[in-house]
């Protein structure tokens, strides 16, 4: 099988993200000028973060699946250390708040690879005056799983929030529940982000 060299590796990564990055900074993109369209806006936006946001190493570690929603059969049967890594870029921007792009592998909840790209935008807080911070938003990606279409990307928007330093963060995301049905849905992924 071929590697990427880094170049295409980084063209791959700003093309999964390019779509994410539109769909959760749009108010951003749309107070820029007119002299650029969406698409070079957005590839611009993105290249922006690539290139001036810190490097980031993502680690991921626990997927908890909601008791209720999964039978004691199912849960049996799940993974819920979902070990992973990432790799990304995050840029504080000049309203103090989180940019980022990664791409990220973990072991899914059949202990299959579940491979993501995208973008993330979180508000920050700072808590007191202490180094701390809590952060709240949204990401959109490129997923790709062996039970989702046959392992063909596809979108997904979740929610995220994290706590920790600007440097090391506890980071959360939350699949919800698809539907009444038991045994979908429900997942807390917890996961770690260092910038380097």
């Amino acid at each position: 099988m071929k590697s990427l060299t880094p170049l295409k590796s980084r063209t791959a990564l700003l093309a999964a993200s390019a779509f994410a990055c539109a769909a959760l900074s749009a108010p951003a993109l749309a107070q820029q000028s007119d002299e650029f369209s969406w698409w070079d806006s957005t590839k611009s936006h993105a290249a922006n973060i690539w290139d001036k946001g810190d490097d980031a190493i993502y680690l991921s570690g626990y997927a908890y699946h909601g008791r209720s929603t999964y039978s004691a059969e199912k849960l049996a049967e799940l993974n819920e250390k979902a070990w992973g890594l990432g790799y990304g870029k995050t840029l504080r921007n000049e309203s103090g708040n989180d940019e980022s792009l990664y791409g990220f592998v973990i072991r899914d909840s059949h202990k299959h690879p579940q491979i993501m790209a995208g973008y993330a935008y979180e508000w920050v807080w700072s808590l007191g005056h202490s180094p701390l911070e809590v952060g709240l938003g949204g990401t959109a990606m490129l997923m790709s799983r062996q039970d989702y279409f046959g392992g063909v990307p596809f979108p997904v928007p979740l929610p995220l929030a994290s706590i920790g330093t600007k440097k090391a963060k506890i980071m959360f995301s939350y699949v919800p529940r698809f539907s009444k049905n038991k045994n979908n849905g429900d997942v807390l992924l917890i996961f770690g982000r260092i910038e380097l």
